[in-house]
């Protein structure tokens, strides 16, 4: 190992937070995220556990401290409370989440935290059976709730719900679901519909602005920011002045984060991506597979880390419009 402490791009940030997609197949086929029929990536080429535990090693011997486990829904991938566990072990990690969609929620829950899994997101947009039906292209709204039940008795410090609206989808139940985490106790996050699919369906008038959505909550609900929130987080943090109950909101699209942004991302079949929006990415699966030492890992994270531009969400707003991208959503990692 070289022996410097920090990653650092060009720009001076500091990254310390890795996103690692532990699979890309998924059980729901969410418009927003991925094409009706997906091809999925060999099942060979996905990284093992013990590639994606060297992966963080390394990271973290750089000053890594956090690690959320995306998808496709990973969920999906067998035994992941096994992977959990080994990150657990990691000492210089202080955070470990998962994003899933809910629909095997109930039954890994237990066993999720028992391996130490703290913090849960759970994608959900509607609470419509029908809609969810639509938006999702499957019939699992129930057992998603049903998780999300399971997972409330098993003693997670935080669950959150991340609910993508689009204008003429979803965007008129903003008040039913923000009713509805409140009387459960959710955490829920209202993040701005991002150009990630491979459809061509996006465009700037079906995104329904953070600042939107903001004042019809404050219209039902007194709601005040929270003080010393980390400025490193995409959500920006406010609470209910009733409860004290946080709720967020990512404006990736109207409000671009890019200048604080701390995350790098692990695709499932090993690849290194310095940013959602940037298809350049570093080889690790190959490399490691081949017998490469931990220095010659570092130096493909580091190499890839020099070249990271100013933000690919910056770039979507000063143009107003999508950019070209190779992988779909489910491809990246969440």
């Amino acid at each position: 190992m070289h022996g410097t402490r920090n990653w650092v791009d060009g720009f001076g940030r500091i990254h310390d937070d890795l996103r690692i997609s532990v699979t890309d197949r998924c059980n729901l086929r969410c418009t927003y995220c991925m094409p009706v029929e997906p091809t999925w990536f060999d099942r060979a080429s996905i990284l093992t556990y013990e590639e994606i535990l060297r992966v963080v090693r390394v990271f973290c011997a750089r000053g890594g401290r956090k690690v959320r486990l995306t998808g496709g829904e990973p969920l999906v991938r067998r035994d992941l409370a096994t992977l959990i566990g080994l990150l657990s072990q990691q000492t210089a990690l202080e955070d470990i989440s998962l994003t899933t969609n809910g629909v095997l929620l109930a039954e890994a829950a237990p066993d999720l935290a028992a391996a130490g899994l703290r913090r849960l997101n759970v994608s959900l947009d509607t609470l419509s059976a029908s809609r969810f039906q639509e938006m999702t292209r499957r019939d699992e709204l129930a057992r998603v709730l049903a998780g999300l039940a399971a997972a409330a008795l098993c003693g997670f410090d935080s669950i959150k719900i991340n609910t993508v609206l689009v204008r003429g989808k979803n965007d008129d139940e903003v008040e039913a679901l923000v009713a509805w985490s409140r009387e459960c106790n959710f955490e829920i996050r209202f993040i701005e519909y991002m150009p990630l699919e491979n459809g061509a369906t996006w465009d700037l008038s079906r995104v329904v602005a953070g600042a939107e959505v903001r004042r019809r909550i404050e219209a039902l609900w007194p709601i005040e920011p929270v003080e010393g929130a980390n400025p490193h987080a995409p959500a920006k943090r406010w609470r209910f002045v009733d409860t004290g109950t946080p709720l967020g909101f990512i404006d990736s699209v109207t409000q671009p984060f890019c200048g604080n942004c701390s995350r790098l991302r692990l695709t499932s079949d090993g690849k290194f991506r310095v940013c959602l929006y940037d298809d350049r990415e570093a080889e690790l699966r190959e490399p490691m597979r081949e017998g490469a030492g931990d220095d010659e890992i570092e130096r493909r994270m580091e190499r890839a880390l020099a070249g990271k531009g100013r933000g690919g969400a910056l770039e979507i707003f000063e143009r107003q419009a999508a950019l070209p991208l190779v992988r779909t959503m489910h491809q990246i990692g969440g």
